[in-house]
Protein backbone atom coordinates (compact mmCIF):
# COMPACT_ATOMS: atom_id res chain seq x y z
CA UNK A 1 0.00 0.00 0.00
CA UNK A 2 1.35 3.36 -0.81
CA UNK A 3 2.28 5.81 1.48
CA UNK A 4 0.95 8.91 -0.43
CA UNK A 5 -2.47 8.24 -0.46
CA UNK A 6 -4.33 9.35 -3.58
CA UNK A 7 -7.40 12.24 -3.74
CA UNK A 8 -9.91 12.65 -6.50
CA UNK A 9 -10.58 16.39 -6.71
CA UNK A 10 -14.13 15.75 -8.76
CA UNK A 11 -15.61 13.85 -6.12
CA UNK A 12 -16.01 16.84 -4.16
CA UNK A 13 -17.27 18.59 -6.95
CA UNK A 14 -19.85 15.71 -7.60
CA UNK A 15 -20.93 15.08 -4.08
CA UNK A 16 -22.10 18.82 -3.94
CA UNK A 17 -24.23 17.88 -7.28
CA UNK A 18 -25.68 15.03 -5.12
CA UNK A 19 -28.96 14.44 -3.28
CA UNK A 20 -29.77 11.39 -1.50
CA UNK A 21 -32.81 11.40 0.58
CA UNK A 22 -35.34 8.72 1.82
CA UNK A 23 -39.14 9.21 1.89
CA UNK A 24 -40.76 8.29 4.90
CA UNK A 25 -44.33 8.06 6.01
CA UNK A 26 -47.25 5.91 7.57
CA UNK A 27 -49.47 3.36 5.07
CA UNK A 28 -51.88 4.81 2.67
CA UNK A 29 -50.31 8.61 3.43
CA UNK A 30 -49.51 8.77 -0.27
CA UNK A 31 -45.70 8.15 -0.42
CA UNK A 32 -45.69 5.66 -3.42
CA UNK A 33 -47.67 8.29 -5.11
CA UNK A 34 -45.10 11.60 -4.54
CA UNK A 35 -42.65 9.24 -5.45
CA UNK A 36 -44.24 8.63 -8.94
CA UNK A 37 -44.71 12.30 -9.13
CA UNK A 38 -41.35 12.67 -8.50
CA UNK A 39 -40.50 11.00 -11.14
CA UNK A 40 -42.86 12.77 -13.36
CA UNK A 41 -41.64 16.56 -12.60
CA UNK A 42 -37.66 15.76 -12.94
CA UNK A 43 -38.99 14.05 -16.23
CA UNK A 44 -37.60 10.65 -15.85
CA UNK A 45 -41.68 9.51 -16.62
CA UNK A 46 -43.16 10.97 -19.63
CA UNK A 47 -46.70 10.16 -17.59
CA UNK A 48 -46.87 9.42 -14.10
CA UNK A 49 -46.25 5.37 -13.43
CA UNK A 50 -44.63 5.59 -17.01
CA UNK A 51 -41.20 5.11 -16.98
CA UNK A 52 -39.07 6.03 -20.52
CA UNK A 53 -36.86 3.85 -21.35
CA UNK A 54 -35.04 2.91 -24.75
CA UNK A 55 -37.39 0.25 -25.97
CA UNK A 56 -40.35 2.84 -25.30
CA UNK A 57 -41.71 0.17 -23.19
CA UNK A 58 -40.40 -0.40 -19.98
CA UNK A 59 -42.26 -0.06 -16.76
CA UNK A 60 -40.80 0.78 -13.73
CA UNK A 61 -42.55 2.06 -9.91
CA UNK A 62 -41.03 1.86 -6.42
CA UNK A 63 -43.45 -1.08 -5.41
CA UNK A 64 -41.57 -3.74 -7.48
CA UNK A 65 -42.78 -7.12 -5.75
CA UNK A 66 -45.46 -9.14 -6.58
CA UNK A 67 -46.36 -9.53 -2.84
CA UNK A 68 -46.20 -5.02 -2.57
CA UNK A 69 -48.93 -4.98 -5.56
CA UNK A 70 -51.49 -7.51 -4.20
CA UNK A 71 -51.31 -6.04 -0.86
CA UNK A 72 -51.00 -2.18 -2.42
CA UNK A 73 -47.91 -1.39 0.00
CA UNK A 74 -44.63 -1.00 0.22
CA UNK A 75 -42.53 -4.06 2.30
CA UNK A 76 -38.96 -3.38 0.71
CA UNK A 77 -36.85 -0.47 -0.05
CA UNK A 78 -36.28 0.96 -3.45
CA UNK A 79 -33.57 3.07 -5.08
CA UNK A 80 -34.73 5.55 -7.58
CA UNK A 81 -31.92 7.56 -9.46
CA UNK A 82 -32.64 10.33 -11.66
CA UNK A 83 -31.36 13.95 -12.53
CA UNK A 84 -32.88 17.67 -11.75
CA UNK A 85 -31.87 20.67 -12.46
CA UNK A 86 -28.45 19.53 -12.56
CA UNK A 87 -28.55 17.55 -9.90
CA UNK A 88 -28.18 13.85 -9.25
CA UNK A 89 -31.04 13.10 -7.27
CA UNK A 90 -31.00 9.51 -5.47
CA UNK A 91 -34.29 8.54 -3.76
CA UNK A 92 -34.33 5.84 -1.72
CA UNK A 93 -38.34 4.69 -0.94
CA UNK A 94 -38.68 3.48 2.30
CA UNK A 95 -41.69 0.94 3.54
CA UNK A 96 -43.90 2.41 5.44
CA UNK A 97 -45.69 -0.22 7.78
CA UNK A 98 -43.91 -0.12 11.51
CA UNK A 99 -43.39 -3.91 11.17
CA UNK A 100 -40.75 -3.45 8.30
CA UNK A 101 -39.19 -0.21 10.37
CA UNK A 102 -35.41 -2.29 10.48
CA UNK A 103 -35.35 -1.86 7.23
CA UNK A 104 -36.35 2.10 6.89
CA UNK A 105 -34.07 2.29 9.77
CA UNK A 106 -31.12 0.49 7.49
CA UNK A 107 -32.10 3.23 4.38
CA UNK A 108 -31.87 5.80 6.43
CA UNK A 109 -28.32 4.99 7.22
CA UNK A 110 -27.83 5.65 3.77
CA UNK A 111 -29.44 8.68 3.47
CA UNK A 112 -28.48 12.47 3.79
CA UNK A 113 -31.96 13.73 4.57
CA UNK A 114 -35.98 12.68 4.89
CA UNK A 115 -38.72 13.40 3.22
CA UNK A 116 -42.15 13.09 6.47
CA UNK A 117 -44.95 12.86 4.38
CA UNK A 118 -48.19 13.09 6.82
CA UNK A 119 -51.79 12.71 5.69
CA UNK A 120 -53.84 15.90 6.18
CA UNK A 121 -56.92 14.29 7.10
CA UNK A 122 -54.90 11.70 9.49
CA UNK A 123 -51.72 13.79 10.87
CA UNK A 124 -49.05 11.43 12.89
CA UNK A 125 -50.07 8.22 13.27
CA UNK A 126 -49.30 5.81 16.30
CA UNK A 127 -47.30 3.00 14.22
CA UNK A 128 -45.08 5.39 12.46
CA UNK A 129 -43.57 6.98 15.28
CA UNK A 130 -40.48 4.75 15.50
CA UNK A 131 -39.67 5.46 11.87
CA UNK A 132 -39.57 9.48 12.61
CA UNK A 133 -37.84 8.90 15.88
CA UNK A 134 -34.89 6.71 13.51
CA UNK A 135 -34.90 10.29 11.72
CA UNK A 136 -34.46 11.92 15.54
CA UNK A 137 -31.60 9.56 16.61
CA UNK A 138 -29.68 10.25 13.43
CA UNK A 139 -30.08 14.18 13.23
CA UNK A 140 -31.59 13.52 9.68
CA UNK A 141 -32.68 16.93 8.31
CA UNK A 142 -36.33 16.70 7.86
CA UNK A 143 -38.85 17.57 5.08
CA UNK A 144 -42.51 17.78 5.85
CA UNK A 145 -45.38 17.49 3.11
CA UNK A 146 -48.91 17.45 4.13
CA UNK A 147 -50.38 15.54 1.25
CA UNK A 148 -53.79 14.99 0.37
CA UNK A 149 -54.91 19.01 0.89
CA UNK A 150 -57.46 18.01 -2.16
CA UNK A 151 -59.37 16.25 0.16
CA UNK A 152 -61.28 17.10 3.33
CA UNK A 153 -59.28 17.14 6.65
CA UNK A 154 -57.81 18.57 9.67
CA UNK A 155 -56.69 22.21 9.85
CA UNK A 156 -52.96 22.54 8.86
CA UNK A 157 -52.72 25.16 12.19
CA UNK A 158 -53.64 21.60 14.54
CA UNK A 159 -51.15 19.43 12.58
CA UNK A 160 -48.29 21.90 13.17
CA UNK A 161 -48.97 21.23 17.08
CA UNK A 162 -49.24 17.82 16.45
CA UNK A 163 -46.08 17.55 14.90
CA UNK A 164 -43.63 19.54 17.52
CA UNK A 165 -45.66 18.15 20.50
CA UNK A 166 -45.58 14.08 18.77
CA UNK A 167 -42.16 14.35 16.79
CA UNK A 168 -40.37 16.63 18.65
CA UNK A 169 -39.62 19.32 14.99
CA UNK A 170 -40.27 22.70 15.01
CA UNK A 171 -42.66 22.95 11.43
CA UNK A 172 -41.86 26.16 9.76
CA UNK A 173 -44.10 26.36 6.76
CA UNK A 174 -43.01 27.61 3.39
CA UNK A 175 -45.74 26.63 1.55
CA UNK A 176 -49.09 27.60 3.10
CA UNK A 177 -52.85 26.40 1.66
CA UNK A 178 -55.23 28.70 0.16
CA UNK A 179 -58.60 27.07 0.31
CA UNK A 180 -59.53 24.42 2.78
CA UNK A 181 -59.13 21.07 2.84
CA UNK A 182 -61.21 19.37 -0.17
CA UNK A 183 -61.41 22.79 -1.61
CA UNK A 184 -57.59 23.31 -2.40
CA UNK A 185 -56.86 26.43 -4.55
CA UNK A 186 -53.08 26.48 -4.24
CA UNK A 187 -50.37 27.74 -2.43
CA UNK A 188 -48.79 31.07 -1.07
CA UNK A 189 -45.22 31.18 -1.01
CA UNK A 190 -44.27 32.44 2.27
CA UNK A 191 -40.69 33.74 0.28
CA UNK A 192 -42.41 36.14 -1.31
CA UNK A 193 -46.16 36.00 -0.68
CA UNK A 194 -47.42 35.27 -4.29
CA UNK A 195 -49.82 32.82 -5.05
CA UNK A 196 -49.20 29.47 -7.02
CA UNK A 197 -52.84 28.39 -8.60
CA UNK A 198 -53.20 25.09 -9.64
CA UNK A 199 -54.97 23.60 -12.37
CA UNK A 200 -56.32 20.05 -12.56
CA UNK A 201 -55.17 17.61 -15.36
CA UNK A 202 -56.87 14.37 -16.40
CA UNK A 203 -55.95 11.72 -13.56
CA UNK A 204 -53.25 13.83 -12.49
CA UNK A 205 -50.48 11.96 -15.00
CA UNK A 206 -49.03 15.10 -16.29
CA UNK A 207 -47.71 18.00 -14.86
CA UNK A 208 -50.23 20.20 -13.11
CA UNK A 209 -50.50 23.68 -14.99
CA UNK A 210 -49.48 26.68 -12.12
CA UNK A 211 -50.27 30.63 -12.31
CA UNK A 212 -48.04 32.94 -10.08
CA UNK A 213 -50.44 35.94 -9.07
CA UNK A 214 -49.12 38.89 -7.37
CA UNK A 215 -50.93 39.67 -3.76
CA UNK A 216 -53.08 42.17 -4.96
CA UNK A 217 -54.53 40.13 -7.95
CA UNK A 218 -54.86 37.00 -5.84
CA UNK A 219 -57.17 38.88 -2.87
CA UNK A 220 -59.32 40.21 -5.70
CA UNK A 221 -59.61 36.56 -7.34
CA UNK A 222 -59.85 34.74 -4.02
CA UNK A 223 -61.22 36.76 -1.93
CA UNK A 224 -62.08 34.91 1.80
CA UNK A 225 -60.42 31.80 1.36
CA UNK A 226 -57.46 34.33 0.58
CA UNK A 227 -58.14 36.69 3.52
CA UNK A 228 -57.93 33.80 5.54
CA UNK A 229 -54.97 31.96 4.57
CA UNK A 230 -52.90 35.59 4.86
CA UNK A 231 -54.62 35.64 8.75
CA UNK A 232 -53.09 32.30 8.92
CA UNK A 233 -49.50 33.11 7.67
CA UNK A 234 -49.91 36.42 9.93
CA UNK A 235 -49.92 34.08 12.80
CA UNK A 236 -46.71 32.04 11.62
CA UNK A 237 -44.97 35.21 11.45
CA UNK A 238 -45.92 36.01 14.66
CA UNK A 239 -44.39 32.71 16.39
CA UNK A 240 -41.37 33.19 14.09
CA UNK A 241 -42.66 29.63 12.48
CA UNK A 242 -40.95 31.05 9.43
CA UNK A 243 -37.81 28.82 7.03
CA UNK A 244 -34.50 28.17 9.44
CA UNK A 245 -32.16 26.68 7.24
CA UNK A 246 -29.01 25.91 10.20
CA UNK A 247 -31.85 24.11 12.48
CA UNK A 248 -33.36 22.45 9.92
CA UNK A 249 -29.64 20.94 8.80
CA UNK A 250 -29.43 20.62 12.55
CA UNK A 251 -32.43 17.99 12.65
CA UNK A 252 -34.34 20.75 14.69
CA UNK A 253 -36.70 22.34 12.53
CA UNK A 254 -38.53 20.93 9.41
CA UNK A 255 -39.23 23.68 6.80
CA UNK A 256 -43.18 22.63 5.42
CA UNK A 257 -45.00 22.15 2.19
CA UNK A 258 -48.80 21.59 1.40
CA UNK A 259 -50.21 19.74 -1.69
CA UNK A 260 -51.64 17.00 -3.06
CA UNK A 261 -49.56 14.38 -4.86
CA UNK A 262 -52.61 12.19 -6.80
CA UNK A 263 -53.02 16.33 -8.24
CA UNK A 264 -49.68 17.32 -8.55
CA UNK A 265 -50.41 19.95 -6.62
CA UNK A 266 -47.26 21.20 -4.57
CA UNK A 267 -44.89 19.02 -5.94
CA UNK A 268 -42.62 21.05 -8.02
CA UNK A 269 -41.94 23.27 -4.89
CA UNK A 270 -41.15 20.12 -2.32
CA UNK A 271 -38.78 18.68 -5.40
CA UNK A 272 -36.93 21.98 -5.31
CA UNK A 273 -36.71 21.83 -1.57
CA UNK A 274 -34.85 18.87 -2.19
CA UNK A 275 -32.48 20.31 -4.46
CA UNK A 276 -32.23 24.07 -2.83
CA UNK A 277 -32.49 22.81 1.41
CA UNK A 278 -31.64 19.65 1.61
CA UNK A 279 -27.71 19.02 2.21
CA UNK A 280 -25.66 17.39 0.05
CA UNK A 281 -23.15 14.39 0.49
CA UNK A 282 -20.66 15.71 3.23
CA UNK A 283 -17.57 13.28 4.82
CA UNK A 284 -19.11 10.05 6.53
CA UNK A 285 -17.70 10.03 10.49
CA UNK A 286 -15.72 6.19 10.22
CA UNK A 287 -16.02 3.74 13.39
CA UNK A 288 -13.41 5.83 15.33
CA UNK A 289 -15.33 9.44 15.09
CA UNK A 290 -13.32 10.86 12.32
CA UNK A 291 -15.26 12.11 9.11
CA UNK A 292 -13.99 10.29 5.69
CA UNK A 293 -12.31 13.18 3.39
CA UNK A 294 -14.79 13.40 0.19
CA UNK A 295 -11.20 13.18 -1.51
CA UNK A 296 -10.28 10.16 -0.37
CA UNK A 297 -10.12 7.08 -1.99
CA UNK A 298 -13.20 5.18 -2.73
CA UNK A 299 -15.06 3.43 0.47
CA UNK A 300 -18.75 2.85 1.10
CA UNK A 301 -20.75 0.61 2.65
CA UNK A 302 -23.69 -2.08 1.88
CA UNK A 303 -26.77 -0.71 3.68
CA UNK A 304 -29.45 -3.19 1.70
CA UNK A 305 -29.45 -6.60 -0.11
CA UNK A 306 -32.03 -8.22 -2.21
CA UNK A 307 -32.55 -11.20 -4.43
CA UNK A 308 -34.68 -11.62 -6.84
CA UNK A 309 -35.67 -8.40 -8.17
CA UNK A 310 -35.55 -10.03 -11.55
CA UNK A 311 -36.85 -13.14 -11.87
CA UNK A 312 -35.90 -13.69 -14.53
CA UNK A 313 -32.25 -14.49 -13.44
CA UNK A 314 -32.87 -15.42 -10.16
CA UNK A 315 -29.48 -12.87 -8.75
CA UNK A 316 -29.04 -10.94 -5.91
CA UNK A 317 -28.12 -7.18 -5.55
CA UNK A 318 -25.72 -5.55 -2.53
CA UNK A 319 -26.92 -1.77 -2.96
CA UNK A 320 -23.60 0.25 -1.93
CA UNK A 321 -23.97 3.71 -0.15
CA UNK A 322 -20.64 5.99 -2.17
CA UNK A 323 -18.93 7.47 0.64
CA UNK A 324 -15.52 8.89 -1.05
CA UNK A 325 -13.69 8.98 -4.00
CA UNK A 326 -15.28 8.09 -7.29
CA UNK A 327 -16.01 4.32 -8.00
CA UNK A 328 -14.73 3.03 -11.60
CA UNK A 329 -16.74 -0.26 -12.15
CA UNK A 330 -14.22 -3.07 -12.41
CA UNK A 331 -11.76 -1.61 -9.90
CA UNK A 332 -10.43 -4.16 -7.30
CA UNK A 333 -11.72 -3.19 -3.47
CA UNK A 334 -10.72 -4.58 -0.39
CA UNK A 335 -13.53 -5.90 1.36
CA UNK A 336 -13.09 -4.70 5.13
CA UNK A 337 -14.59 -7.51 7.28
CA UNK A 338 -12.07 -10.22 5.74
CA UNK A 339 -9.42 -7.73 3.86
CA UNK A 340 -9.65 -9.67 0.87
CA UNK A 341 -9.63 -8.17 -2.89
CA UNK A 342 -13.60 -7.70 -4.12
CA UNK A 343 -14.10 -6.89 -8.32
CA UNK A 344 -16.84 -4.69 -8.98
CA UNK A 345 -17.35 -6.01 -12.70
CA UNK A 346 -20.85 -6.02 -12.40
CA UNK A 347 -21.77 -2.63 -11.11
CA UNK A 348 -25.59 -0.81 -11.71
CA UNK A 349 -27.36 2.15 -11.52
CA UNK A 350 -30.86 1.06 -9.54
CA UNK A 351 -34.27 2.28 -10.54
CA UNK A 352 -36.63 0.48 -8.66
CA UNK A 353 -36.70 -3.30 -10.08
CA UNK A 354 -34.65 -1.90 -13.35
CA UNK A 355 -31.19 -1.49 -13.82
CA UNK A 356 -28.53 -0.62 -16.00
CA UNK A 357 -24.69 -0.64 -16.25
CA UNK A 358 -22.92 1.84 -14.49
CA UNK A 359 -18.98 3.04 -14.91
CA UNK A 360 -18.75 5.93 -12.69
CA UNK A 361 -20.27 7.25 -9.17
CA UNK A 362 -19.51 9.80 -6.57
CA UNK A 363 -20.51 10.16 -3.01
CA UNK A 364 -23.69 10.16 -2.32
CA UNK A 365 -24.81 7.75 -4.95
CA UNK A 366 -25.43 4.41 -4.34
CA UNK A 367 -24.19 1.41 -6.09
CA UNK A 368 -25.95 -2.08 -7.16
CA UNK A 369 -23.53 -4.68 -6.87
CA UNK A 370 -24.94 -7.87 -8.85
CA UNK A 371 -24.39 -11.33 -7.44
CA UNK A 372 -21.91 -9.84 -4.84
CA UNK A 373 -20.82 -13.39 -2.92
CA UNK A 374 -19.80 -12.56 0.30
CA UNK A 375 -21.11 -9.32 1.29
CA UNK A 376 -23.10 -8.63 4.55
CA UNK A 377 -25.38 -5.63 5.47
CA UNK A 378 -23.18 -3.27 6.92
CA UNK A 379 -19.81 -4.41 5.31
CA UNK A 380 -17.37 -1.48 4.47
CA UNK A 381 -15.13 -1.51 0.78
CA UNK A 382 -12.49 0.79 0.30
CA UNK A 383 -9.75 1.62 -2.10
CA UNK A 384 -6.02 2.07 -0.75
CA UNK A 385 -6.62 3.54 2.54
CA UNK A 386 -8.42 1.92 4.97
CA UNK A 387 -11.24 2.58 6.79
CA UNK A 388 -14.22 1.19 8.47
CA UNK A 389 -17.63 2.54 8.99
CA UNK A 390 -19.71 2.07 11.89
CA UNK A 391 -21.90 -1.23 12.10
CA UNK A 392 -25.85 -0.99 10.78
CA UNK A 393 -27.79 -1.79 14.01
CA UNK A 394 -30.43 -4.05 14.33
CA UNK A 395 -33.61 -3.58 16.33
CA UNK A 396 -34.29 -5.81 18.91
CA UNK A 397 -36.80 -8.75 18.00
CA UNK A 398 -40.54 -8.60 19.50
CA UNK A 399 -42.13 -12.07 17.77
CA UNK A 400 -40.50 -15.28 17.38
CA UNK A 401 -41.23 -18.30 15.72
CA UNK A 402 -40.23 -22.06 14.55
CA UNK A 403 -40.01 -22.87 11.16
CA UNK A 404 -40.08 -25.87 9.27
CA UNK A 405 -40.18 -26.84 5.38
CA UNK A 406 -43.73 -27.98 4.15
CA UNK A 407 -42.59 -30.92 2.05
CA UNK A 408 -39.46 -32.53 3.31
CA UNK A 409 -38.19 -33.39 -0.14
CA UNK A 410 -37.69 -29.46 -0.47
CA UNK A 411 -35.36 -29.19 2.21
CA UNK A 412 -32.41 -27.72 0.40
CA UNK A 413 -34.98 -25.32 -1.08
CA UNK A 414 -36.22 -24.17 2.41
CA UNK A 415 -32.26 -23.67 3.40
CA UNK A 416 -31.02 -21.82 0.40
CA UNK A 417 -34.36 -19.50 0.65
CA UNK A 418 -33.64 -19.29 4.38
CA UNK A 419 -29.89 -18.62 3.88
CA UNK A 420 -30.61 -15.36 1.29
CA UNK A 421 -33.81 -14.04 3.51
CA UNK A 422 -31.77 -14.06 6.47
CA UNK A 423 -28.82 -12.17 4.52
CA UNK A 424 -31.18 -9.25 3.59
CA UNK A 425 -32.39 -9.07 6.98
CA UNK A 426 -36.03 -10.30 5.99
CA UNK A 427 -35.98 -11.86 9.87
CA UNK A 428 -33.42 -12.46 12.16
CA UNK A 429 -32.87 -16.41 11.86
CA UNK A 430 -31.50 -18.19 15.04
CA UNK A 431 -30.05 -21.55 15.57
CA UNK A 432 -29.47 -24.12 18.22
CA UNK A 433 -25.88 -24.87 19.11
CA UNK A 434 -26.44 -28.14 20.34
CA UNK A 435 -28.35 -29.15 17.16
CA UNK A 436 -31.66 -29.01 16.91
CA UNK A 437 -32.11 -28.31 13.44
CA UNK A 438 -35.49 -26.54 13.59
CA UNK A 439 -34.34 -22.80 13.20
CA UNK A 440 -36.36 -19.83 15.16
CA UNK A 441 -37.00 -17.05 13.13
CA UNK A 442 -36.80 -13.57 15.26
CA UNK A 443 -38.56 -10.31 13.92
CA UNK A 444 -40.11 -6.76 15.03
CA UNK A 445 -43.80 -7.15 13.02
CA UNK A 446 -45.86 -10.34 12.31
CA UNK A 447 -45.73 -8.54 8.68
CA UNK A 448 -42.32 -9.93 8.28
CA UNK A 449 -43.07 -13.52 8.70
CA UNK A 450 -46.10 -13.07 6.16
CA UNK A 451 -43.18 -11.53 3.97
CA UNK A 452 -40.43 -14.67 4.61
CA UNK A 453 -43.25 -17.32 3.39
CA UNK A 454 -44.46 -15.55 0.98
CA UNK A 455 -40.76 -15.08 -0.94
CA UNK A 456 -39.34 -18.47 0.01
CA UNK A 457 -42.64 -20.50 -1.33
CA UNK A 458 -42.55 -17.93 -4.62
CA UNK A 459 -38.69 -17.35 -5.50
CA UNK A 460 -37.74 -20.55 -3.85
CA UNK A 461 -40.23 -23.48 -4.01
CA UNK A 462 -40.49 -24.29 -0.71
CA UNK A 463 -43.72 -24.03 1.65
CA UNK A 464 -42.77 -23.50 5.04
CA UNK A 465 -44.94 -23.73 8.23
CA UNK A 466 -44.08 -21.89 10.54
CA UNK A 467 -45.50 -22.38 14.79
CA UNK A 468 -45.10 -19.82 17.29
CA UNK A 469 -42.70 -20.27 19.68
CA UNK A 470 -43.20 -19.33 22.88
CA UNK A 471 -40.76 -15.99 23.73
CA UNK A 472 -41.12 -12.90 24.49
CA UNK A 473 -38.32 -11.29 25.30
CA UNK A 474 -34.44 -11.89 23.80
CA UNK A 475 -31.00 -10.86 25.40
CA UNK A 476 -27.30 -10.72 24.10
CA UNK A 477 -25.30 -13.06 26.17
CA UNK A 478 -22.08 -14.71 26.44
CA UNK A 479 -20.85 -17.80 27.17
CA UNK A 480 -20.59 -18.10 30.73
CA UNK A 481 -23.79 -16.74 31.06
CA UNK A 482 -25.31 -19.53 29.12
CA UNK A 483 -23.69 -22.67 31.51
CA UNK A 484 -26.40 -20.62 34.47
CA UNK A 485 -28.89 -20.06 32.01
CA UNK A 486 -29.31 -23.68 31.46
CA UNK A 487 -30.47 -24.24 34.59
CA UNK A 488 -33.42 -21.55 34.25
CA UNK A 489 -36.55 -22.45 33.02
CA UNK A 490 -38.26 -20.83 30.05
CA UNK A 491 -35.16 -20.08 28.73
CA UNK A 492 -33.05 -20.96 25.48
CA UNK A 493 -29.83 -19.80 24.39
CA UNK A 494 -29.69 -20.06 19.98
CA UNK A 495 -27.19 -18.34 17.76
CA UNK A 496 -27.62 -16.15 15.47
CA UNK A 497 -25.72 -15.40 11.87
CA UNK A 498 -23.46 -12.68 13.37
CA UNK A 499 -21.99 -15.23 15.76
CA UNK A 500 -24.17 -13.57 19.17
CA UNK A 501 -25.46 -15.96 21.57
CA UNK A 502 -29.17 -14.65 22.44
CA UNK A 503 -31.05 -15.85 25.03
CA UNK A 504 -34.43 -16.02 24.68
CA UNK A 505 -37.15 -16.19 27.52
CA UNK A 506 -40.72 -16.93 27.92
CA UNK A 507 -41.44 -13.82 29.99
CA UNK A 508 -40.12 -9.90 29.75
CA UNK A 509 -40.76 -10.50 34.25
CA UNK A 510 -38.13 -13.42 33.77
CA UNK A 511 -35.60 -11.09 32.94
CA UNK A 512 -36.06 -8.39 35.14
CA UNK A 513 -36.06 -11.27 38.03
CA UNK A 514 -33.00 -12.71 36.53
CA UNK A 515 -31.22 -9.13 36.67
CA UNK A 516 -32.04 -7.82 39.78
CA UNK A 517 -30.97 -11.08 40.80
CA UNK A 518 -27.43 -11.83 38.89
CA UNK A 519 -26.56 -8.26 38.08
CA UNK A 520 -23.06 -10.09 36.80
CA UNK A 521 -24.50 -12.27 34.21
CA UNK A 522 -24.08 -11.02 30.79
CA UNK A 523 -27.48 -10.02 29.59
CA UNK A 524 -27.65 -7.11 26.75
CA UNK A 525 -30.46 -5.60 25.30
CA UNK A 526 -30.30 -6.70 21.86
CA UNK A 527 -30.78 -3.01 20.18
CA UNK A 528 -27.77 -1.46 18.69
CA UNK A 529 -25.95 -4.99 17.97
CA UNK A 530 -24.07 -4.57 14.58
CA UNK A 531 -24.69 -6.83 11.79
CA UNK A 532 -20.92 -8.18 11.81
CA UNK A 533 -19.53 -8.80 15.14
Amino acid sequence: MSLAVPTDVAAPVEASRRRTFAIISHPDAGKTTLTEKFLLYAGAVAEAGAVKARDGRRRATSDWMALEQQRGISITSTVLQFTYRDHVVNLLDTPGHRDFSEDTYRVLAAADAAIMVLDVAKGVEAQTLKLFEVCRARTLPVLTFLNKYDRPGRDPLELLDEIEVRIGLRPTPVTWPVGVAGDFRGVVDRRDGSFVRYQRTARGATAAPEERLDPERAATEEGDVWRQAREAIALLDEVDATLDVASFLAGESSPLFVGSALTNFGVRHLLDAVVDLAPPATPRSDDNGLPRPLDAPFSGFVFKIQANMDPAHRDHVAFVRVCSGRFLRGMTLVHGPTGRPFSTKYAASVFGAERDTIDVAYPGDVVGLVNASGLQIGDTLYDDDPVAFPPIATFAPELFVSARPRDTGRHKQFHRGLTQLEREGVVQVLRDPDGDPVPVLAAVGAMQFEVFAHRLAHEFGAQVDLSPAPYKAARRTDRQTVEHLRQVPGTRVLTRADGSLLALFDSPYRVQRLEQDHPDWHLEPVLGVGVRS
